[in-house]
């Protein structure tokens, strides 16, 4: 199924370019060694707003409700396996391993993101504690002692496969990541989970070694709270630290760091991707009833099915209400599948309208909560280029600019195919026979199937829609319009992107001057 044609060939972009402001005009603080570089109005003075990071509010609530690698059941099981001997390998029937990350004796704090500090609900004043530091490295394991064999407070890294330039590359997983714990904000209500980027070898490490550079762990912590900072929906970024004394191998030597960043949450579409491909029903049941239930906040949250010329679904559904006629029934799992296209139907037209592009959007990339993730090759568009991708390997231009939308709806379908049966199967979701044993029949898996295809395709004119009603308010707003015209789309926006790519005009500057006119 492809994404439906837009009306217009290069309709999808204004860009927003990141310049280099001057330190005291960067919403971050640097550290040298024993030297704090803040700017002026982020001195903490020895106080500042928010909760000591010992009573910081923590939880591993994903860990305690999905099952686990089979080899490492609870934490003390993986606690009392040598560090090293925790390695690669093909991971079945979990969908996370307990896993510390591995010690750093030395190490230098080099930036913290003080907006970060805020959503976290954290004093900035504790990033010069020791306590907080050694948490950033690692080398902290909160409410954990190792003597309650009941306690599953413990470090975890996530299992999960991913189709990578649309062929299917089989288990990846947290390779490099290691996820500390949950914080919940008392003021916004919102969960986020902090991991470290660069902690060591984990079960999904593959041919790697665990860690990251410096020079890509600085990208990632500024492109974080830049998109934060656009309103752009984002994985966020905390932290930077240098292990000075690690050397890691890429295409030269270069210096290892670590990064600690958050999310509401970090399961992405390679998570559902993997289960389908290993047949593990009854775990793919599972992780849809935990995304539902606690990254939506529950089955009353997702969108009601859409009626007639309805463009903004109600809420409010109860779980095992089934909605619509006679061969596209929705049940619960079709509104959790929506909800995702929804969510990412957004961000990428402000990625589009701002000229984001990530670079990398294998379906392991892609959140099931329509954040930005996961930054490699990543680029603001410059001069306007629909073509342009800033992955050098991408010859054939998949995840160029100009194809984002329809790369995101692609690795959609592929969550439809997981998510497939489950919708398929329509009023007989509950039904005991179905949990136990599946479809059962050649009618009734035609009938599932042609369910399935007919709601996925559904979901595929409301992702336009959606994508489509975003851009354009974001579009008329970048221009200094009043208000949405649909015949601006064609009239004013087209025209537009085609004179800014003919005369090959920089996004930036031709709005920064604008608005000045």
């Amino acid at each position: 199924m492809r994404f439906p044609s837009q009306p217009a060939s290069r309709c999808l972009a204004i860009a927003s370019h990141v310049r280099y402001p001057a330190f005291n005009q960067l919403p971050f603080a640097y550290t040298y060694r024993n030297y704090s570089v803040l700017p002026s109005n982020m001195a903490t003075n020895g106080t500042s707003s928010g909760l000591p990071l010992k009573d910081l509010p923590k939880s591993w609530t994903l860990p305690s409700l999905l099952p686990p690698d089979p080899l490492y059941p609870t934490p003390h099981d993986s606690h009392n396996t040598p560090r090293d001997e925790i390695g690669p390998r093909q991971v079945r029937g979990g969908l996370f391993t307990y896993v510390r990350p591995e010690r750093q004796q030395n190490y230098e704090l080099l930036a913290i993101s003080p907006a970060a500090f805020k959503t976290l609900n954290l004093s900035l004043s504790e990033a010069e504690t020791p306590e907080f530091q050694e948490t950033v490295v690692g080398n902290k394991l909160w409410e954990w002692d190792g003597k309650d064999e009941k306690n599953r407070n413990y470090p975890w890294s996530q299992n999960y496969g991913g189709f990578q330039f649309g062929s299917w590359a089989g288990q990846l997983g947290d390779g490099r990541v290691i996820s500390l714990f949950e914080t919940t904000n008392d003021k916004s209500g919102k969960r986020y989970e902090i991991q470290l980027k660069g902690a060591g070898m984990t079960p999904y490490s593959r041919f790697a070694d665990g860690k990251a550079v410096l020079r890509s762990s600085i990208r990632e912590f500024v492109v974080s709270e830049a998109l934060h900072g656009l309103n752009i929906p984002t994985t966020r970024a905390l932290a930077l630290t240098l292990l000075p004394e690690s050397r890691v191998r890429r295409e030269r030597i270069e210096p290892g760091a670590i990064v600690v960043r958050f999310a509401e949450t970090w399961i992405r579409l390679g998570n559902f991707d993997l289960l389908r491909a290993r047949g593990e029903r009854a775990n793919m049941r599972i992780l849809a009833d935990v995304v539902a239930e606690h990254v939506y906040s529950g089955w009353e949250n997702l969108p009601a099915r859409l009626e007639k010329d309805e463009n903004d679904p109600k809420t409010g559904i109860p779980k095992t209400t089934i909605e619509g006629p006679e061969g596209e029934e929705q049940n619960r799992y079709s509104r959790l599948y929506r909800a995702i296209v929804r969510r990412n139907a957004l961000t990428v037209a402000k990625w589009q309208a701002y000229g984001f592009m990530n670079g990398v959007l294998n379906t392991d990339n892609t959140s099931i909560l329509g954040l930005s993730m996961d930054f490699g090759p990543f680029a603001f568009m410059d001069v306007f280029d629909p073509s342009y991708t800033p992955n050098h390997d991408d010859h054939l231009l998949r995840y160029s600019y100009r194809n984002q939308p329809t790369i995101i709806w692609w690795n959609l379908v592929r969550l439809g195919e997981a998510l497939g049966e489950m919708m398929g199967i329509g009023s007989k979701i509950d039904d005991e026979s179905y949990i136990k044993n599946g479809v059962q029949g050649e009618e009734k898996e035609k009938e599932m199937i042609a369910r399935a295809e007919k709601l996925i395709e559904q979901a595929g004119e409301e992702y336009k829609e959606v994508f489509l009603r975003e851009y354009k308010s974001l579009m008329s707003a970048r221009l200094g319009l009043k208000g949405v015209k649909e015949e601006d789309f064609e009239g004013l926006f087209s025209p537009l992107l085609d004179t800014m790519e003919a005369l090959e005009l920089d996004f930036n500057l031709f709005f920064r001057r604008l608005s000045s006119v």
